[in-house]
């Protein structure tokens, strides 16, 4: 187990610990006296040296350093403005909402210098290394949506898809499908995705029990039946045109496959996977690609509606000497699962035939024993940013998996190191202005994916990343759920859960209608 990952056991110990013997009076004031550390001061989460938003929520966070009692930090702004707050027993540091925003709106395009002060058993107030968050001139994009989600193999009971306000703390509930588990309300509710960084045009889906897939336009909720005899599946994977009311959805026969002496428990794989167009205002499907011998998913459309772009991969290699059959082919997947290998495709799009052009490459991975998932273009078209692990598409469960981008006009790839960790870094969003990145990670606990943010520059480059801040930093450990999908949009969600759940309880659904594509 790592330094770290003890660290937060033990912040966990004393968290409970102190709900048994109180908390001690809470220092307001820089210390008169105090010596100097060699160190800098280790907090949790992790807000050390980092770029930030300028309309970020305060970054809350713990003192992790043995010995202390009580903390004080100082805050000190390049162009002015200062915040002092101290944190007791608990060493929570707790910002005022109007302080910090006034200190960072200050120091836009700034830094913002940190001084920790520590009480320490035997040493006295300790001032550790100082550290700085510089502050960006861009904005992130307030609202983040994702789904909260066991991060194993569970029923689906308990989870749902939440928004949570990036400028403050407050979270609200986009649709959560049962507290208890009751068979007849048992349902999954996955794949959210929004139209141009807008929720006033969204959807998700219904898995099992009131299935179909919700379609919510300027305000109106529709559920539509994506299926069809020529359709492996009803849609999944989705990505909506950036101006047309069209979406892109992969098809997808998917299954899991459980190892035993494995660090990933789960291979999530598919048997077989299309590529279909949906039209919102028709209610019709029409086929795009079904290759029965690729597998296509994970579409994605490019900001400016020309291209689709989406990964694919062809059957695994059988080792030589070994004959298995057609018959058996589900077999061979599940014994060559780390055999997949996704490229990157796209493939040109014109608006007003809506037809398809010929494919062509954009990532060679397979050409390197590697695999791809999750193409996102930046909003200014230039880089393609997705993950890239050792092999399959599922890479939330991949702990090779890692960010990387393709400068479109230079034809460079490299990956974000700055960014990336140790542990599963996986699925992401672009802010509608490019500049930062919001993905999902596993880097705190190897169990758990956590809300991760990162400054994209304008040079290409990714910097320090740090964990979506929450009012009580102990938010953080204490929740036993992972943040799946995450997705930035510049307004909120405006239909209500309410509305949701009887449209989704009370309607079968409409049947969309399959065309086959000319």
């Amino acid at each position: 187990m790592g330094a770290r990952r003890v660290l937060l056991l033990c912040f966990m110990l004393q968290a409970s610990l102190l709900v048994l013997t109180g908390c001690k009076h809470v220092p307001n004031r820089v210390p008169e006296q105090y010596s100097e550390a060699d160190s800098a001061a280790v907090l949790f989460p992790d807000y050390t040296d980092i770029v930030i938003p300028p309309n970020i929520a305060p970054l809350n966070f713990a003192l992790l350093q043995d010995g202390a009692t009580a903390v004080v930090v100082r805050m000190t702004g390049e162009k002015g403005g200062a915040l002092v707050v101290g944190g007791g027993s608990d060493l929570k540091v707790m910002m005022d909402s109007t302080e910090w925003r006034q200190l960072l709106t200050q120091n836009r395009g700034a830094r913002v210098n940190v001084d920790v002060f520590a009480e320490v058993q035997e040493k006295g107030w300790v001032h550790y290394r100082p550290h700085a968050l510089t502050v960006a001139e861009e904005d992130i994009d307030p609202y983040l949506s994702y789904r909260l989600i066991e991060p194993g193999y569970e029923l689906y009971r308990q989870l749902g898809l939440y928004q949570r306000n990036l400028t403050n703390f407050e979270e609200r509930p986009i649709y959560e499908n049962n507290r208890t588990f009751e068979d007849e309300h048992n349902h999954c509710v996955n794949c959210h995705n929004y139209q141009n960084y807008s929720a006033r045009n969204m959807l998700f889906h219904i898995r099992a029990q009131h299935g179909g897939t919700i379609i919510v336009r300027d305000g109106k909720i529709r559920k539509v039946q994506i299926k069809g005899d020529s359709i492996l599946t009803a849609g999944v994977y989705p990505s909506w045109h950036p101006s047309l009311p069209l979406v892109a959805f992969s098809t997808n026969k998917t299954g899991q496959a459980f190892h035993i002496y494995h660090a990933e428990k789960i291979e999530v794989q598919d048997e077989a996977s299309d590529l279909l167009l949906y039209d919102a205002e028709k209610n019709a499907v029409s086929m795009v690609l079904n290759d029965s011998t690729k597998f296509e998913t994970f579409p994605c459309w490019s900001p400016d509606g020309r291209w689709l772009y989406y990964c694919t991969s062809d059957e695994p290699a059988t080792p030589e000497g070994v004959n298995i059959p057609d018959s058996m082919a589900e077999m061979r997947r599940v014994m060559y699962y780390n055999k997949f290998f996704y490229d990157i495709r796209r493939m040109p799009f014109d608006e007003k035939s809506r037809s398809f052009g010929p494919s062509e490459l954009v990532v060679d991975c397979a050409g390197r024993q590697r695999s791809a998932s999750f193409p996102r273009v930046s909003p200014d078209g230039r880089y393609l940013l997705y993950a890239e692990g050792d092999y399959g598409q599922f890479h939330i469960w991949h702990k090779s998996s890692d960010l990387f981008v393709k400068d479109l006009q230079t034809d460079s790839i490299y990956a974000l190191t700055e960014a990336n960790s140790d542990d599963v870094d996986s699925y992401h969003t672009w802010s509608s202005n490019g500049r930062w990145i919001v993905f999902a990670s596993r880097r705190m606990d190897g169990n758990y994916s956590r809300a991760f943010i990162t400054y994209f520059d304008k040079q290409g480059r990714a910097h320090k990343a740090f964990c979506m801040p929450q009012a009580d930093p102990e938010y953080n450990v204490l929740l036993l759920k992972s943040y799946n999908v995450p997705e930035l949009t510049r307004d909120a969600v405006t239909v209500s859960e309410k509305d949701l759940r009887q449209f989704i309880y009370e309607t079968d659904g409409e049947k969309a209608q399959f065309k086959a594509r000319k």
